[in-house]
């Protein structure tokens, strides 16, 4: 420790404001706001006097050319950043099913197939609205099925301080379940040509990460370039480098156990707590996710250029537009809500006693934001740089906000209840 080190107050040390500032970002309403603040300055600088700088950042051009790489800036934050946002998804979902909600059939069956109908319905409202453009238009029938995960979450952080824990568990099993789903449908619809050799070649790099975390190596300098090297090999291959990403989430053991455990502190006897490190590796790189990853994507994706009123009106007549609104927000509310619904009519099974329906109706509603995945989806369905790809923006920021402002309006309403039920200690309605 230096003597600059040592100067400063205990709360003020190194370790102490990197805990601090750790323990921020992790946090779901910081996430949100950083995606929005991105999202807000994007959409400022599309259209402003700023407007060509900000397009020719987004599409300048760098990497190396003879690995193909010679990609833009806003196609690095697509393919290069977005696998980060990958990575923590997949250890996510390993750690759902290995130890989480997903382990259990019984516990999980409302929001798996909650989300399911949240993917299907709002890829057949896309569907019916865009029936007479011809293939073109259809390709994007992938766009509102996703649910923007740190959206979501940041929604009830804000208004449902005293809302049942039951109903966050059950958003974020549908949000897990829904990016499995979203990078399924990515992986098979959205990858045009495969070659096999570089496919095949990225196994190599995988395994060795994967006998590495198994054996409870953290070495950063290691296992970093192992995973640049999966990501370059998959991007080569022509499937969508962010599965790369989950691969590499899905790799990481989950049980702490041998090697693979870190130590995270000590129980109240003295006896060392240790985690996983799926729970390691997702604490540690959900931070860079939050924090750098998800709002520069955000950044260089939502920025389009309106053309003030009479450019939104004349976005939000395209019926690409308005699929994805619809998918959104009609097709959101209605896949979850009536799945769950028709799911519950079977003996045995209901959603948690803690629950009521208003509760389901909101965050079905909340689940309509579908920023960071849609955006993705959009950029992989059309032309960048056409007026199509403009509208599914249009599109994507109008139909999760409208979503949003639904969800939280429901979900407030259904917090206040809680609240005022808590503090009067009658039974639920």
């Amino acid at each position: 420790m230096t003597q600059h080190d040592s100067a400063l107050p205990p709360n003020q040390q190194p370790h102490s404001i990197w805990r601090g500032a750790h323990q921020t970002l992790s946090k779901d309403t910081t996430g949100g706001a950083l995606l929005l603040g991105a999202t807000i300055l994007a959409l400022i600088l599309a259209n402003s006097p700023a407007v060509d700088f900000y397009n020719s950042v987004r599409e300048f051009r760098l990497g190396p050319e003879f690995l193909h790489l010679n990609l833009s800036v806003g196609a690095w934050a697509a393919d290069g950043l977005l696998a980060i946002f990958f990575f923590v998804v997949g250890l996510e979902l390993k750690e759902e099913f290995v130890a989480g909600k997903l382990r259990n059939p019984r516990s999980a069956i409302v929001p798996i197939v909650a989300a399911a109908g949240g993917v299907l319905v709002p890829a057949i409202v896309f569907t019916l609205i865009n029936l007479q453009g011809g293939a073109e238009a259809l390709s994007g029938w992938a766009i509102p099925a996703a649910t923007d995960i740190a959206f979501a979450v940041a929604v009830i952080a804000v208004v449902g301080r005293h809302l049942p824990p039951a109903l966050r568990t059950f958003l974020l099993t549908l949000a897990v379940v829904d990016d499995l789903l979203a990078i399924t449908i990515i992986a098979i619809f959205y990858t045009a040509t495969i070659q096999i050799l570089p496919l095949l070649l990225a196994l190599i790099p995988l395994a060795v990460f994967a006998v590495l975390v198994q054996r409870g190596v953290r070495t950063w300098w290691i296992l970093i370039p192992l995973g640049v090297s999966v990501w370059v090999l998959i991007h080569e291959s022509g499937v969508h480098a962010t599965v790369a990403g989950v691969l590499l989430g899905f790799m990481v053991p989950v049980i702490a156990k041998g090697r693979a455990q870190v130590q995270t502190g000590t129980d109240a006897n003295g006896k060392p707590v240790v985690e996983g490190l799926a729970a390691h590796f997702a604490d540690q790189w959900a931070v860079v996710s939050t924090a750098f990853a998800v709002p520069v994507f955000a950044f260089f994706s939502a920025g389009v250029t309106v053309g003030g009123f009479n450019g939104l009106v004349e976005s939000l007549q395209s019926t690409v537009a308005l699929g994805i609104i619809g998918g959104l927000v009609v097709g959101k509310f209605v896949g979850i809500a009536g799945f769950t619904f028709l799911l519950t009519r079977l003996r045995g099974i209901a959603i948690d006693a803690s629950l009521r329906w208003a509760d389901i109706i909101g965050v079905a509603f909340v689940a309509g934001i579908g920023f960071t995945v849609s955006l993705l989806v959009g950029e992989l369905s059309y032309d960048p740089s056409s007026s199509t790809a403009d509208d599914v923006k249009v599109g994507v920021i109008v139909g999760s906000l409208v979503s949003a402002v639904i969800g939280a309006f429901i979900l407030s309403a259904r917090n206040r209840h809680y609240r005022d039920m808590k503090s009067v200690d009658v039974p639920r309605s």
